[in-house]
């Protein structure tokens, strides 16, 4: 048979960056980073103010574009690639949640999943309302909703349309304590393995769990790349102490 004991390529990283810069006038936010997110990694990116780690979230994102360097996604350029389809194999989860605070819980899926061309109905957006405990609370507007309420059916909102990475800014803000639990359980049986997961927060006691790598940024360089296996929240704060100590401050504009 053709090909028969041939192994398989491997996979692209979901992710590949090669000397990435960013330059915000004569600042550099990111100054050269080399950085590989495989398939089903979760990479927990953490930082002082002005490290460049939302700025490489919104590159990631095709929010913006690179100044300088490479950045790839599952082996394509975004500059030259159809980002439209990219963009459809991303989902994004942050504390702004990108919701329609006057439609109900229901019609915001069903907005949402449209405008990623899928055949969205009231039953669809329950069932995905279901999923993230909020199927009773389904027509009821936005504004009326707690935050992490909020939060869980903006997670509904980024995994509609079944994406292969998840972007997730500072996802636990404004969440009390059992909140942050809540997403953090959310979050963990919908991700882990199953997608490439990027996060970018301060807070990193609900978002240790979810990580199997961590990356630190400084000065819009990488400063430290391990596995988060054996961490805790206190051990991964001393190390992000320690490692941060060492990098010159920059301006607080990340």
């Amino acid at each position: 048979m053709k090909g028969a004991g041939v192994p398989p390529e491997p996979a692209a990283p979901s992710v590949a960056a090669r000397g990435l810069v960013k330059m915000y006038g004569g600042f550099a936010a990111l100054d050269g980073i080399d950085l590989d997110i495989g398939p089903g990694e979760s990479v927990l990116l953490l930082g002082p103010n002005g490290a460049g780690k939302s700025t490489f979230l919104r590159l990631v994102a095709m929010l913006q574009r690179p100044s300088g360097g490479t950045l790839r996604l599952w082996g394509e350029d975004p500059a030259r690639a159809d980002r439209t389809a990219l963009r459809r194999r991303i989902g994004l989860l942050s504390h702004q949640g990108f919701l329609y605070d006057h439609l109900t819980a229901a019609e915001n899926l069903i907005f949402y999943g449209r405008l990623y061309g899928l055949a969205m109905d009231a039953g669809r957006a329950r069932k995905a309302l279901a999923e993230v405990g909020l199927e009773g609370r389904r027509d009821d507007v936005v504004r009326a909703f707690s935050r992490g309420m909020q939060q869980r059916l903006a997670l509904a909102r980024a995994l509609l349309h079944e994406p292969e990475m998840v972007l997730l800014d500072e996802p636990f803000t404004g969440l009390d304590r059992q909140g942050a639990r809540t997403l953090q359980s959310m979050l963990a049986a919908r991700l882990r393995g199953r997608r490439t997961c990027l996060m970018v927060t301060h807070d990193f006691e609900p978002a240790l769990p979810l990580a199997t790598r961590i990356v630190i940024l400084a000065d819009g360089r990488i400063v430290l790349d391990r596995p988060a296996a054996g961490l805790d929240a206190a051990g991964l704060d001393a190390i992000y102490r320690r490692t941060t100590d060492l990098a010159v401050p920059v301006p607080a504009a990340s």
